[in-house]
Formats: C-alpha cells, sequence, structure tokens
C-alpha cells in the first residue's frame, strides 16, 4: 500500500496549533483538505490563519504566489463531519481527552467509507485505548507530529494494539510523502520521544534539588559541554512547566508509576505558583525586557599545573591527552597503568564521572562527559567538602589552559551529562529490547524530535558498549531507589560484548 494520491482529500478535526500545522503540511504537500472545528467559525478563522502563513512563505521566497494560490483554492473550511464523507484520511487534533476523542471518532465512523484512514494525533494518550470504540480498529493510527508541523521533520507513526500493517504502512508512506521524516513506533507511554526524553529532564531536575548547581550552571553544563541545544530549565521555559509537567505525569502514570519516570517535585511547586515560563513571564528564569539574564557559576582564574601524569587512556574522555600537551602542560605517563585517570601534582587525581562520589575517596576531582572535549567549552568539575583545596584549584587551572570555562558542582556522582546520557541510552536500549522501535528509528526520532547531538545508539557504540551500564549500576548502588537500576536489556548488552570480544 503506497501514500495516498494526491487527489484524494483529507480532513483535519481540530484546528488549534497542531491542527492548524498539519493541514498546512498536506496542503502544501498537493492535497485538498478540509478543516473541520466543533466550534462555530473556528475552522474558517484556522483557514484565514493559514492562509496568512502562506502569505508569509511567498514574502520570504519560500513559495511562489502561484502555489500559494492553488494551496487556497485545495483549503476548504467545513460547516460538518457530513462535508468530509468522501475523505481518504481523517486527522483528530482535538483536546487531549480520552472521551473527547473517542466520540468523535464514532462520530467519523458513520460518515466516511469503510477505507478511510483514521489517524489521532495525541502525544500522550493511548492509541489503541482512543481506537477500541471503533467498529473497524484496524484503521486507525497515530500520527505523532512535532510543534510547529510545518518546521519539525519528524512524525512517530504510531500502530495501536489492533492497527493493520497495511494502515501502518499507508500513514509511513504518506508521511515520507508530505516530506516528512516517519519513524515507525509501537504504541508504548510517549511512544519514542517522550518516552526516551523523559531523564534529560529528570536529571538536571535531580542535581537541582540536591542542590549541586543552580538552573544557570546546570543549562551551561548541558550546552557548552555536552552538545545540547538547549538546557533543561531552558527548554521547558519554552514549552511551559505545565505542558512539560503533564507528559511527565502521563509517562509515569501509564508505566504504572515506575520510578525511572518519577516527576520532579521541584517543578510541581513552579507550577503550582503559576510559573510556567515564557507565557507567564517567568518560570526557572525570569522574562521580560527588565530581566537580568541568569549567568552560570564559573569558577575564577587558576594557575595551570606544571604537568599531569597519565594513569590509562581516560577512555571516553581519551582526547584530552592531545588537549593537554597541545596546551604545553607534560604529560607524564604511568607504564604500570592503575587505571583510567590523570595524577595532578598535589598527588590529587581527577576522574571521568563514574558513578561514585568524591567523598569515597581521599582526594579525587570528578570531571564531566562532553559530547566533544575538543570543541566544548565549558567542563563541570565535581569535588567534596575533603577534596584539597590545591588539588581541585590545579583542576580547574588545568581545563582553563585548554580554553575551558570551568562550572565547580557539589559532590554529584555521575555529574550532569554522564548521567543523563546514561539513562536516555539505558531506556533506548529497554525500548527496543521491547520491540519499541528499531535501532535507527530510535536514534532518527531523538535528533530530529529534540534535537539531540547524538542518537542514543550513536552514543552507545561511541562511549563504549558497557559504558552505561557501568555508570548505572555505581549510580544505583548508591541510590537503590531502582531509578539508577541498569535494565535487563543493557546489561545483556554489555555482558554479551564483554563475552564476545573482551571488555571494551
Amino acid at each position: 500500500m503506497t501514500a495516498l494520491d494526491l487527489s484524494s482529500p483529507v480532513a483535519v478535526v481540530g484546528t488549534g496549533t497542531m491542527g492548524q500545522g498539519i493541514a498546512q503540511v498536506a496542503l502544501v504537500a498537493g492535497h485538498h483538505v478540509r478543516l473541520f472545528d466543533a466550534a462555530p467559525g473556528r475552522a474558517q478563522e484556522a483557514a484565514d490563519a493559514i492562509g496568512a502563513r502562506l502569505d508569509r512563505l511567498v514574502e520570504k521566497d519560500r513559495m511562489t504566489a502561484v502555489d500559494r494560490d492553488a494551496a487556497r483554492g485545495r483549503l476548504h473550511a467545513a460547516g460538518s463531519l457530513g462535508e468530509l464523507a468522501d475523505c481518504s484520511l481523517v486527522v483528530e487534533a482535538v483536546l487531549e481527552q480520552l472521551d473527547v476523542k473517542q466520540e468523535l471518532l464514532r462520530a467519523l465512523e458513520d460518515v466516511v467509507d469503510d477505507d478511510c484512514l483514521l489517524a489521532t494525533n495525541t502525544s500522550s494518550l493511548s492509541v489503541a485505548a482512543i481506537g477500541g470504540v471503533l467498529r473497524n480498529p484496524g484503521r486507525f493510527v497515530g500520527l505523532h507530529f512535532f510543534n510547529p508541523a510545518p518546521l519539525l521533520p519528524l512524525v512517530e507513526v504510531v500502530s495501536g494494539f489492533a492497527t493493520d500493517v497495511t494502515s501502518a504502512t499507508r500513514a509511513y508512506e504518506m508521511a515520507r510523502a508530505w516530506g516528512k521524516t516517519p519513524v515507525a513506533c509501537a504504541d508504548t507511554p510517549g511512544f519514542i520521544v517522550n518516552r526516551l526524553a523523559r531523564p534529560f529532564y529528570a536529571e538536571a531536575f535531580a542535581a537541582y534539588e540536591a542542590q549541586s548547581a543552580d538552573p544557570a550552571t546546570i543549562d551551561a553544563v548541558l550546552r557548552e559541554c555536552g552538545g545540547f541545544r538547549m538546557g533543561a530549565f531552558e527548554l521547558t521555559d519554552l514549552i511551559g512547566q505545565d505542558v512539560n509537567e503533564a507528559v511527565t505525569h502521563s509517562v509515569w502514570r501509564a508505566f504504572f508509576q515506575d520510578v525511572r519516570f518519577t516527576p520532579s517535585l521541584a517543578q510541581r511547586r513552579l507550577v503550582e505558583s503559576g510559573r510556567l515560563g515564557r507565557k507567564t513571564g517567568q518560570g526557572w528564569y525570569e522574562y521580560g525586557d527588565d530581566a537580568e539574564r541568569a549567568e552560570p557559576h564559573t569558577a575564577e582564574r587558576a594557575q595551570a599545573p606544571a604537568y599531569v601524569v597519565a594513569e590509562g587512556d581516560l577512555g571516553p574522555a581519551s582526547d584530552l591527552l592531545a588537549l593537554i600537551r597541545e596546551a604545553g602542560i607534560p604529560v607524564r605517563e604511568d607504564e604500570e597503568d592503575h587505571g583510567t585517570r590523570l595524577v595532578l601534582p598535589s598527588g590529587g587525581q581527577l576522574v571521568l564521572a563514574d558513578g561514585q562520589t568524591s567523598v569515597e575517596f581521599r582526594d579525587v576531582v570528578y570531571f564531566d562527559l562532553a559530547l566533544d572535549y575538543r570543541r566544548a567549552t565549558r567542563m563541570a568539575l565535581s569535588a567534596s567538602q575533603d577534596t584539597q583545596p590545591q588539588t581541585l584549584t590545579e583542576a580547574i587551572g588545568l581545563f582553563q589552559a585548554l580554553g575551558k570555562d570551568v562550572s565547580v558542582l557539589g559532590d554529584a556522582p555521575g555529574m550532569i551529562v554522564a548521567r543523563t546520557v546514561a539513562r536516555i541510552v539505558d531506556l533506548a536500549h529497554d525500548a527496543v529490547a521491547k520491540g519499541v522501535a528499531t535501532e535507527e528509528d530510535v536514534d532518527t526520532a531523538m535528533r530530529l524530535g529534540v534535537n539531540y547531538p547524538l542518537g542514543p545508539f550513536e552514543w552507545s557504540r561511541r562511549l563504549g558498549r558497557s559504558w552505561a551500564h557501568e555508570i548505572l549500576d555505581e549510580l544505583h548502588q548508591r541510590d537503590p531507589s531502582g531509578r539508577y537500576a541498569p535494565s535487563l536489556a543493557l546489561y545483556r548488552h554489555a555482558y554479551a560484548t564483554d563475552k564476545r570480544e573482551g571488555t571494551p
């Protein structure tokens, strides 16, 4: 089964932001599009708004006036569901309430032909539950577009428990024909993106709640060290704290309150206080013309160490050795190779975040995982109250000599980037093992859906297949709540690699 023929009209029911966006995508692809909304006059208002956006595309030379006029001619505001009778596809984008969506689908099934594909744009509800009221649930599929739909390329094509393979294939090929990048996934809470993205927010909020660092510092570390487009605090302010928290709660409840998806109490208090982010002028940060930009904590200048001793190759941080030499700092190599760390002139150790805490050792400073140590502009360090001041000073001076700003956190096991990436990798392996999606589709979804610099499996291959398991196992020993317990899928992945190839 191929994509819908362009001569086939499609319909969108619900004319909010997502409904309008989906309608615009279908319209620009060449379909006749019919808009319907239960509120009188709303469909025509939406059609006018879409027309205005097409005008702006012409002004920006992204569309010709001829194409715009043709598209306008294909757009129709329907006055009743009956006008959707000959549509080959109907996408509902109404309120995220199960009963509302089910009532609409019952009405649609009485109107459209038996071969009409029915779809939902839900981001949080079960596709199986929504379509369970249909006489023929096999033709019902999830089409989760991302906002703004005309700009963002990803579409999650979700097969419910009863969805026919032919229906899912039609939806997949249709999304591709519309110029989108579809990924196929099973009907699981959060689908791919909203399921695997939870640790990005959760670990940042947990570090804040543990008073490891303030929001501006955590965001800066995620951006400037981890390579993420935005930090968790600024991103949730943009999304809306109420919206982000609602998705987190939905996933948590759907997984029977699995501790891995536990919502943040700090975010709950923010929502309760009405500080929802940019749309209210205040969230984690303040907004407005007079608002002062929150700056991350950055350490004062410190003297670089006269030399460092390298024990081992530093694993995922091995690029640091070349950078240190390029900065003119001698690197002495310990031939006995006691591990993977740097020893500073003070005798203290500088160690890549491994899930352990500085307080467990006599004199250790941890440094965070970076997407690219050469390109990173900031490095996070973690020390305890027992760390010798000279050791911390030398560690700060070393990274400053490499051209990095340095942020010093409290004694944070797993730091910020390392434990976030480890948890994302773990959830990704767990999802693939449970048939949610393929590795390729998971990586595509996370890069395109939330702009991650790497997909989880790309990270896993780069860091070594046992890396995520090892750091989560250490974290789990220190926090046995289950939040960091490695999944069976990740354990199997790491163990099988060790057995076949030797420890990475």
